[in-house]
């Protein structure tokens, strides 16, 4: 194989992979001088000229010419007269002289071997490139291709062919992928195993949602709206907290959008995933109230020093607060960075009980025990009921019912 064949193979695989001109030559060049080196141990006094789109090589030997009993006649980049004189019969010592090398010189085996060398630098080069290409997208959406379905990965392809890989750590749950499908998801990291660059993607991680928020409102994207945080039960529930330092913008609305078209989208993407937006604040009450929303908070006690908060809601509001799965309170704690403990506020009548059979010298024993038979047995169970709920469960009389209120009552206000 010679030069011109070897460097016009190299460009053209080189220009085939998107590799520059100058990295180009400069990758052909150190390779024709690590063939230097092998042969001749130094190419300090070597030129190497190299015009790739030609496919021409020129390789240029430079000694000094010396005395043939010059001390210096072993160096690497001198050369005795006698010597000299057999290239240029009419050269003298102290002149330079220029030996061209032909690449035939260095042996078939080495060429063969420059061959394998440089092809390997370009992959090595190209496996670079991808590497820098996505560190630099690392929490950046991007789309690709579904090509291959595994138990534990799903691997996409790129529009340049390059292969990406989606774990099912980094799927929601409701993900369900077919061959060909388009999947959006950010660049979660880019990881070198083995010289190989392995670029993961993510769809759970929050810096996706944020993401989605900035495609679809352009309040967002433009900084009119910051994104405080996000928190994510992926799949499930997510809770961002925005603010807006335009007080004509209102941030919650901008972000969710005339009748939800905007969320919507983000919605769909994050397959149906329930996204609570509120406005951040740092009124701590207020914002763990606006955190636990849908449920409506009575009271709060925050502990500065536990980091723990006591929500105290009514009866019907605990559940809310909770959500399904324990998804709202789990977020909403993450959300205000304090953990939240709820509690069921009582009612005037749920801070004591007392058995009816206390009441005898007050109500008659038949009436206690007619209460008895419905389930009855404590002053709090009777009064958390109304007056048609007795007159329906009971055949007592309504005057009856009307001094039994007003005998349990007297007793709770004492």
């Amino acid at each position: 194989m010679d030069a011109k064949i070897l460097i016009e193979s190299f460009a053209e695989f080189a220009r085939s992979k998107n590799v520059d001109r100058p990295t180009m030559i400069r990758i052909l060049e150190d390779v024709f001088r690590a063939m230097i080196r092998k042969k001749f141990e130094n190419d300090e006094n070597f030129d190497v000229t190299i015009n790739a789109d030609k496919g021409d090589l020129e390789i240029f030997r430079i000694r000094e010419i010396v005395d043939d009993n010059s001390e210096d006649i072993w160096d690497f980049d001198k050369i005795s007269l006698t010597e000299a004189r057999k290239i240029e019969p009419d050269f003298e010592i102290g002149e330079e002289v220029y030996e061209k090398i032909e690449l035939e010189e260095f042996g078939r085996r080495a060429v063969q071997m420059a061959r394998q060398t440089l092809i390997q630098r370009i992959k090595d080069l190209e496996k670079d490139i991808l590497y820098n290409k996505y560190e630099e997208q690392v929490g950046e959406i991007v789309s690709a291709e579904v090509y291959q379905i595994l138990g534990r990965e799903v691997l996409l392809m790129d529009n340049e062919g390059n292969e990406l890989i989606l774990p099912k750590g980094e799927q929601i749950p409701k993900d369900r992928f077919r061959k060909g499908d388009a999947v959006k998801a950010i660049v979660h990291r880019v990881d070198m195993m083995n010289g190989n660059p392995k670029i993961i993607l993510s769809r759970t991680s929050p810096v996706f949602l944020e993401r989605l928020f900035e495609n679809e409102v352009p309040e967002v994207y433009d900084g009119l709206i910051t994104i405080v945080k996000i928190v994510r039960e992926p799949g499930e529930r997510a809770k961002v907290a925005v603010e807006s330092y335009d007080d004509r913008i209102d941030p919650v609305g901008a972000c969710v959008g005339m009748k939800g078209s905007r969320i919507h989208a983000v919605v769909r993407e994050l397959q149906n995933e329930n996204i609570d937006v509120i406005n951040f604040t740092d009124n701590l009450d207020l914002y763990v109230t606006r955190a636990l929303s849908p449920a409506k908070v009575s009271s709060i006690t925050a502990d500065q020093e536990t980091k723990r908060i006591s929500v105290f809601l009514k009866p019907d509001q605990v559940s809310l607060a909770i959500g399904k799965g324990g998804y709202n309170i789990k977020l909403a704690s993450k959300l205000v960075g304090y953990e939240i403990d709820v509690f069921r506020e009582l009612n005037e009548y749920e801070e004591e009980d007392v058995d009816l059979v206390e009441f005898t010298d007050e109500i008659d024993g038949w009436i206690i025990e007619e209460l008895k038979k419905t389930g009855l047995d404590t002053a709090k169970s009777v009064l958390t009921l109304s007056k048609e709920d007795l007159l329906r469960r009971t055949e007592l009389e309504e005057e009856t019912i009307d001094e039994i209120f007003r005998i349990l009552r007297q007793e709770f206000e004492q």
